[in-house]
């Protein structure tokens, strides 16, 4: 239940990468005959993932994966043209800890999750190069409008770059609508059923992003090292699948994630983020990814909870896996409104492509008692 942190690996990708590992190990920036297919193998993977992704293949920077990607988008713009960059409050560490690092400008967001449009608004002047809004939340699954950004962003500032990180998107999202939105993109194979150390920065404009290593000037200068060639293969053929099943896994998923909601909404003081209560008391999570199922328990302590649920073989998370042993409450919740008390009882069951109803069944018989059994503790 923790795939958001990281998906399993395909079979599809381990076929595919088998054979690179033990028969194209060659550097892809050498000069020979097993050079050249090494970097064929390469340039036919910028391929596939420029069809998936709805970019130019020359667009597409391979890296080391969502971090170095977002680190790249901020830091490079930032060094490339200077200027000031703005993020959301909710963003993951890998761009809130660059941007307030540069000085940047850190936009609220409402009780839902959702940008806070006005206050991006009154944040961009004429200095404003670079707005970093994350497409999909990793820890509530709550997704940004992207061209509604876009909007007020070119309106206030038309020469600012708009930068996602879209790492939680692309098992739910078809990404070729999204990047006519945003200039860069950051992604991660491993959250896709790929390989984990590979990812890319879709750059649309690669004159006004520096590097931030040098060496060998693979990836046009602007990524320098030898190529990670297994792990990017990997990550095309994990790119591929997952966009040729997403329609039907999204049926599915998102039918297990409500189930597993609801039923768990029936534990006293229990709420879920990034929703909206219809007038009929139904719960919408329209704007949230079918995988993300996020909530907070009263009166519980997050690591307890944990606890119990690894002692019966159930795998979650409190936070983005990143900041999982932080004693901190989620820097999310806290922009999101939730008070420090309730944010201490949060917990992230996030299902994906290999999730089914025994992975649901088993949630929903240990869970509530785990929560009774702090509760009982507690009091």
């Amino acid at each position: 239940m923790d795939n958001a942190a990281s998906s399993p690996i395909r079979d599809e990708v381990v076929d595919a990468i088998i054979p690179v590992l033990k028969e194209n190990f060659a550097n892809p920036s050498g000069s020979h005959s097993m050079a050249r297919k090494a970097l064929r193998l390469i340039d036919d993977a910028r391929d596939e993932l420029s069809d998936v992704l709805g970019c130019k293949s020359q667009d597409i920077i391979f890296t080391s994966g969502g971090t170095e990607s977002d680190n790249l988008a901020i830091f490079g713009v930032h060094s490339a043209i200077g200027g000031s960059i703005i993020c959301s409050a909710t963003e993951h560490h890998a761009v809130l800890e660059p941007t307030k690092l540069v000085g940047g400008k850190v936009v609220n967001v409402l009780e839902d999750g959702i940008l806070d449009l006005n206050h991006l608004a009154d944040a961009i002047d004429e200095n404003t190069t670079l707005v970093s809004v994350g497409l999909v939340n990793g820890e509530t699954g709550v997704i940004q409008d992207l061209a509604a950004i876009s909007t007020v962003v070119k309106e206030k500032s038309p020469a600012a770059l708009i930068h996602t990180d879209a790492v939680q998107a692309i098992p739910w999202m078809d990404m070729n609508e999204i990047t006519e939105s945003a200039d860069l993109i950051s992604v991660a194979a491993h959250k896709f059923g790929g390989p984990k150390g590979v990812g890319a920065l879709i750059v649309k404009d690669q004159t006004k992003v520096s590097s931030l290593q040098l060496g060998g000037g693979q990836e046009k200068g602007l990524r320098s090292g030898t190529h990670n060639t297994a792990g990017i293969v990997g990550m095309a053929v994990a790119a591929r699948v997952t966009a040729d099943s997403r329609e039907k896994n999204n049926v599915k998923i998102t039918a297990l994630r409500d189930s597993l909601a609801n039923c768990l909404l029936d534990i006293e003081n229990t709420y879920e983020t990034g929703v909206q209560t219809n007038e009929d008391g139904s719960v919408d999570r329209g704007n949230k990814v079918p995988g993300s199922c996020h909530l907070c328990f009263s009166d519980i302590e997050s690591e307890a909870l944990l606890f119990l649920l690894e002692q019966s073989g159930i795998y979650a998370s409190a936070a983005s896996s990143c900041s999982s042993g932080a004693q901190e409450p989620s820097h999310v919740l806290a922009a999101m409104g939730f008070s420090r008390e309730l944010a201490r009882g949060s917990l992230r069951l996030s299902l994906g492509y290999a999730s089914t109803q025994n992975d649901i069944d088993k949630v929903l018989e240990i869970l509530p008692e785990s929560i009774e059994r702090l509760r009982k503790l507690g009091s």
